[in-house]
């Protein structure tokens, strides 16, 4: 083989193998977190929102100078679903509604963590009339 082919294959590899080591993990389209009063699990929403999101979108999630409020008609169910938000701290969101910029990915925060965040804010959403 010529060392232009072995080179032509090598850099296919390579290639290859960088795509699946940083391609990340596409959330579920159609996810939907059930809702829910239980307040050990809104607890837990709260506390890794706090850990998670609060810096951006503040306490209770009613946004600061730097994000979006998420208790607030634009992000209801119908409007901006459960998935949403797992594409959200997935692959971070490109600005569309608000002039706060892009949001970045989110990384380490696992799904199960993700959706504990949705009960919190839907519950917020839900105790502020939104739906």
């Amino acid at each position: 083989m010529n060392r232009a082919l072995a080179a032509g294959l090598f850099l296919i590899a390579g290639f290859g193998l960088l795509m699946m080591l940083t391609k990340r993990p596409e959330p579920p389209r159609q996810m939907r977190v059930p809702v829910t009063e239980d307040m050990a699990q809104i607890k837990k929403g709260k506390s890794l929102f706090s850990r998670n999101c609060l810096r951006c979108h503040g306490p209770e999630a009613t946004g600061t100078r730097i994000g979006p409020p998420l208790v607030h008609k634009i992000y209801e169910p119908s409007h901006h679903g459960d998935a949403a938000f797992f594409m959200a701290v997935s692959r971070g969101v490109k600005s569309h509604h608000w002039k706060f910029g892009d949001m970045a990915p989110v990384p380490g925060v696992k799904p199960e963590e993700v959706a504990l965040i949705v009960q919190y804010v839907r519950w917020l959403q839900r105790k502020a009339g939104i739906f």
